[in-house]
């Protein structure tokens, strides 16, 4: 009966139909939400556009949200993991934390949780890493910096250093708050992203 219907399909010239296109979850704050300017514009918009350019079978969903913590972002991934079955899981958080002077092992706890969770739904995850302005004192931003090596270290998943590499201290490529980038750089805050994202791909 299997080969009667193959060959079938084969006589009327159908195809299989085409898969859906497995998603690639953005959870990130106004980094990655395009703050200040067209959604379009942003980094992870461009991404979308580059993996269809480049024939990869994914569905690009941004669930950033501007002023976001890891607190909040735990607080929101289990529902965002039910609704989409991401392949995929970026993980852009952290730099409210920082800025808010939020405790750094609690931090620490929400992202790794964050990972855990994306990985029992198997998930692959790719965490992005935020630095902090000097003015808020050597020992807290080296603390930290390190927290997203350790989580990445400790749970054996993908990290994309400083998503604000080569950004952060060009004023032309940052808006008037010294906080966000403009659009100008959100090319080169893909590209800071893209070599760590790959090999997941």
């Amino acid at each position: 009966m299997r080969r009667f219907i193959l060959t079938v399909v084969l006589l009327l010239g159908l195809a299989p139909l085409p898969a859906a296109a497995r998603i690639l979850l953005v959870v990130g704050d106004s980094l990655s939400a395009a703050y200040g300017m067209d959604m379009g514009s942003g980094w992870v918009a461009l991404l979308g556009k580059r993996l269809e350019r480049q024939k990869y079978d994914y569905q690009v969903v941004n669930a950033s949200l501007s002023g976001d913590t890891t607190a909040n972002g735990f607080a929101r991934l289990p529902r965002l993991l039910d609704k989409h079955q991401p392949a995929i899981v970026i993980i852009e958080l952290g730099g409210n934390d920082g800025l808010r002077g939020l405790a750094l092992e609690q931090m620490k706890h929400n992202i790794t949780a964050m990972v855990t969770e994306a990985k029992a739904r198997n998930a692959r995850v790719l965490l992005v890493g935020m630095q902090l302005p000097p003015n808020y004192g050597n020992r807290y931003t080296e603390r930290f910096r390190r927290i997203y090596q350790e989580v990445a270290a400790e749970q054996q998943v993908g990290l994309a250093p400083f998503l604000l590499d080569g950004i952060a201290t060009n004023g032309a490529l940052m808006q008037p708050d010294g906080i966000h980038a403009n659009a100008k750089a959100q090319s080169k805050m893909l590209k800071n992203v893209w070599p760590h994202l790959r090999p997941l791909l």
